[in-house]
């Protein structure tokens, strides 16, 4: 393991010290699994922020951590913090449909496209005949030097792109290989069609740069949206985004003319040019947005000697509610794994901190909401911190923290440089666990936690995982019962509380989440990002504001 930097011979010699000093609880894995059934239960709707279930979800996680002996940390001495956001959906069935000549062909919300309700404020979307025009990847990198549209004129017009960035396909370039860059994500690709000023921008949905399933794409868009409150919604979102399957977007460039495959190949080339399609547009719906008020659920555990000091533990509490049916006419996305799990796991560790020796510094419990409407309760959070972000020492976050079955390594979502890292390595070595590196670095993970608004502020934030390597069928078992839960369960009503669970790696997951965070809590140390990492320069701008002890 050569994830060793500047402090790690300090964080080192602290972690002896602090695992001398408090010893690890025991944890009640029948308790994590019966919060987890609770919050994930019909009862609860799915956890939809703005909805009764997110009153029940609060309400049940405030409570679990008044018992736990925590201390409300939220807006005036509440247990909560406002989240103002901003709430669209569209009302009825939206009218879509390609023309190519003189053929236009309907297109059904859902099957062939899914569009989101309108983010810009409008309360309607009104596009006629607007062209299509691919732009590969949709990436302006001038560090990079990459442009992928060239100086074309994007006003009225539909964008066409790719999923991931230029380097997925051919493992090298300019992005850095197959781990997904900013630029691949969903978000990136929706805030520069709006810089561009296009009328709109379709994805092409496929499964291995996306890294999950049109499933997966059709539930998180045909449902209520919400995003943060902005004072120009304009500035980061066109009138129309949206997603559409890859077997139209091949017959669109047939009907251009082009091949799909070939075009995508010169995607992944600095000298690509736009490609005009010889299709266009028409979408009409009404949208309802209106401003609402989501919370966050704050609890702390003050410390003794550095009250103005703090760790947090970080899990979202919300799902996606009440959506489209499956094919069972299943309505409720419960949210099991995603993340039921990650919030049983803090009130676990809240519970723990509870009833064991008071920490050094505070230790922040914060249970975040919209996470899977683009990390709306971390950035807020992180933009409103109820607690300096300069000194907060450090943030583990958990979504979906346990795995399958007991394993024999962990890891964190992709491949960030820190010392957070190197004590989860240290702290699972006495399990005998070891790092094992992101094994899809390509779907981006780093980028879709609630570690990220943290992290690009600064602070050294982690989202952990539990590894692949099962102790019974090692990494090929692991590799084959995630690859299942995401084709058959994510994002899905599928993804329900099971009795049967193999509970196995709970234990060993909350031990190494509880160490780590204890060592943060308890010890004199400001954990940093690699002296290469993006977010070194940030956090080093703000050193003078944490004490040298």
């Amino acid at each position: 393991m050569k994830r060793l930097f500047l402090s790690t011979l300090l964080l080192s010699v602290s972690c002896v010290a602090a695992s001398a000093q408090t010893a690890t609880p025991t944890f009640d894995v029948k308790r994590i699994s019966r919060d987890i059934q609770t919050l994930s239960s019909d009862a609860f709707e799915g956890r939809a922020p703005a909805t009764a279930g997110e009153e029940k979800s609060i309400a049940y996680i405030a409570e679990q951590m008044k018992a736990a002996g925590l201390q409300p940390a939220g807006d005036k001495g509440s247990w909560y913090q406002d989240v103002p956001l901003l709430k669209a959906d569209i009302v009825g069935t939206p009218a879509l449909s390609l023309k190519t000549g003189a053929t236009t062909t309907a297109l059904t919300q859902g099957n062939e496209i899914a569009v989101r309700a309108a983010l810009n404020g409008q309360k309607s979307v009104a596009i006629a005949n607007a062209p299509l025009v691919f732009v590969g990847y949709g990436v302006r990198a001038p560090e990079r030097q990459w442009d992928d549209f060239k100086g074309v004129d994007l006003r009225g017009k539909i964008m066409v792109v790719l999923i991931n960035d230029p380097d997925f396909e051919g493992g090298d370039g300019r992005f850095g290989g197959t781990a997904m860059t900013y630029y691949g994500r969903w978000t990136y690709k929706y805030e520069e069609a709006a810089r561009q000023g296009a009328a709109g921008i379709l994805i092409v949905h496929e499964s291995a740069p996306a890294s999950y399933g049109w499933a997966t794409v059709k539930n998180s868009n045909t449902n209520t949206m919400f995003d943060i409150v902005r004072s120009d919604p304009t500035a980061s979102h066109p009138p129309l985004e949206g997603w559409i399957q890859r077997d139209l977007a091949v017959q669109l460039f047939q009907q251009s003319g082009l091949d799909f495959e070939k075009a995508k190949a010169a995607a992944r080339r600095a000298d690509f040019r736009p490609m005009p399609l010889k299709s266009t547009l028409d979408a009409r719906y009404a949208v309802d947005s209106q401003v609402i008020t989501s919370r966050n659920v704050a609890g702390v555990l003050p410390g003794t000697r550095h009250p103005d000091e703090t760790v947090i533990y970080s899990a979202h509490w919300d799902h996606l509610g009440v959506g489209l049916p499956d094919a069972k006419g299943d309505r409720i996305y419960n949210g099991a794994l995603d993340n039921a799990s990650g919030v049983a796991a803090l009130l676990e560790l809240a519970r723990a901190y509870g009833a064991g020796p008071k920490p050094d510094r505070s230790v922040l419990f914060l249970a975040v909401t919209a996470e899977e409407k683009g990390l709306l309760g971390s950035e807020y959070y992180a933009a409103n911190p109820l607690r300096p972000l300069a000194t907060t020492a450090g943030v583990i976050n958990m979504d979906g923290p346990f795995a399958a079955a007991r394993t024999r390594d962990f890891s964190i979502s992709g491949n960030a440089k820190l010392d957070l890292l190197t004590m989860l390595t240290e702290a699972a070595g006495t399990q005998g666990r070891r790092y094992a590196p992101d094994p899809r670095p390509e779907a981006g993970s780093f980028y879709r936690s609630d570690h990220f608004p943290f992290a690009k502020r600064g602070v050294p934030a982690v989202s952990y995982d539990a590894g692949q390597d099962l102790v019974v069928g090692g990494t090929a078992r692991g590799k084959q019962l995630a690859d299942a839960y995401t084709r058959d369960k994510y994002h899905q009503p599928a993804d329900e509380y099971d009795p049967n669970w193999d509970t196995g790696s709970v234990a060993s997951d909350m031990a190494i989440l509880y160490a780590v965070g204890r060592r943060l809590a308890d010890r004199p140390v400001w954990p940093n990002w690699s002296p290469d990492s993006e977010f070194r320069a940030t956090r080093d701008a703000t050193a003078a504001q944490r004490k040298a002890r």
